[in-house]
This record gives C-alpha cells, structure tokens and sequence, in this order.
C-alpha cells in the first residue's frame, strides 16, 4: 500500500465519491474526475490504477443495470465501435510508461472542452444514418486510444451517442457495457504494462466503497433527469471535466 497520510487518503475517498456520484448520474466522467482529482494529490501512475477496479466495478452495476437482455441488446447494436475501442485499448495501454503525463492531459481535455462547448451553445453535431458506421469506427478509436494511455474513453463516447441523439436509458446502458468491458480490457492491459500490480491493487481496492456508495446516490439524481436536462448535464460536466485536464496539463 502507498504510504499516505491521513488527510491524502480523505481527500482520495472523496473525490472517488465524487467520481462515483457524477457517473451516476450522467453514466460517464468517473475516470476523467478520478486521475484529474487523484492525479493533483498522488503519483499519476498511482491514481492511474487506483480507478481501475472502481471504474469495472461501477460499470458493470450500470450496464446490468436495467437486466442482462438490456446489456446485451444494446452492445449488439453499437457492435462496431465497442470492437475497435477494446482493440485501441490494447494496444495504447502499452504506451503509458513512455508519452508525458502532461501531454495525455493535455490530449484529452483541449478537444472534449471544444466540443462540448460547441454542442452546449445548441450546434449540434449529427451524424446521418448513412454515415453511423464511419462514426463508430472513429468513435472506438478516439475513445480506445486515450483510454488506455490514461484510463479515460468517456468524452468521445458520449459526444458520439450526443450526435447520434441516443435516448436516455440506451445511452447509459452502452455506457456501462462500453466502459465496464474496456475497463475489464485496462486491467488486463495495466498488469502487462505493470502499473497494476500487487502493490498498487489493494489501493484500488480500497476505493470500491466510496465508489459504489456514490454511484448509487447518483442513480436518483439520474432517475429525476428528462432528456433535455440530462443532455445538458452531461456536457457541462465534459466541460468541466475538460478544463481540470487542461489545467493539470499545463500546470504539471
């Protein structure tokens, strides 16, 4: 276990709880809060694997969520872009010991703040039927790439189900099936790469109940939301999200 003082280890459970509510109630940004919170107090590496075993755990209850015909309908359905994110993963998960820490925040949170903010100011961004496909390969790509240099696939996933207009319940259940099997894909991934190791798991073990306790409070805050509200509530906490990347990777 990391050597943390009291006060770290507060502050560590309750930006985890943080993170699990916000996922509750939008479906998405636990990763991004997690190593843009953890990151600000602890190694990034350490917050890194920290969010691994909250975000499958968190995942998994959202996709089941609403019953496994559900899951599995909805994953059938977006089958293209769920493929190339697990393959992306994979693949850039290996590059973490080697790209700057600054840069993956630097990468992730410029484009999410940019088209967040576009979508927020009512342009919306579409994507025709006959082009769906086109859209989920670049979709999973986006997403599996910087998920496994960073842990977070969330924004490009959610600006594409934005322009797709998915409703409400489809978009949180692909969400939990997308992020819950690419977070199964991480783990794998960050035990080769060695960030999970038998050193780091019980850290991120220990953030399971602060996770879990928050995403359930979230699930009524969620329940209360109509598309129109949740819509707005998910970009805004993209831009959010987004500008704390930004501002860690400028800051160092």
């Amino acid at each position: 276990m990391p050597d943390l003082s009291l006060t770290t280890w507060t502050a560590v459970f309750l930006v985890t709880f943080l993170a699990g509510y916000v996922k509750g109630a939008v479906g998405f940004a636990m990763p991004m809060i997690m190593i843009s919170g953890l990151g600000s107090i602890i190694d990034p590496k350490l917050a890194i694997a920290g969010l691994i075993l909250p975000t499958l755990a968190t995942n998994t209850v959202q996709a089941f969520r609403h019953g496994y015909r559900a899951a599995i309908a909805v994953a059938k359905a977006h089958w293209r872009y769920l493929s190339l994110l697990l393959i992306m993963i994979i693949a850039s998960s290996q590059l973490v010991a080697i790209v700057p820490v600054k840069t993956l925040f630097l990468i992730i949170g410029i484009p999410v703040v940019a088209l967040a903010l576009i979508q927020l100011l009512s342009v919306r961004l579409t994507i025709p039927p006959n082009r769906r496909g086109l859209g989920e390969w670049i979709a999973g790509g986006s997403a599996g790439f910087l998920g496994g240099l960073s842990g977070v696939w969330g924004p490009p996933t959610v600006l594409y189900l934005t322009a797709l207009n998915t409703p409400k319940l489809e978009q949180l259940r692909l969400q939990g099936v997308a992020y819950g099997l690419g977070a199964l894909v991480l783990l794998l991934a960050h035990v080769q790469s060695g960030i999970f190791n038998r050193e780091t798991a019980p850290f991120s073990a220990y953030l399971l109940g602060p996770a879990i306790l928050g995403l359930l409070l979230g699930f009524r805050t969620s329940d209360a939301l109509n598309q129109t509200l949740f819509r707005r509530a998910t970009l805004i906490v993209l831009i959010l999200a987004g500008l704390n990347l930004v501002r860690r990777g400028l800051s160092g």
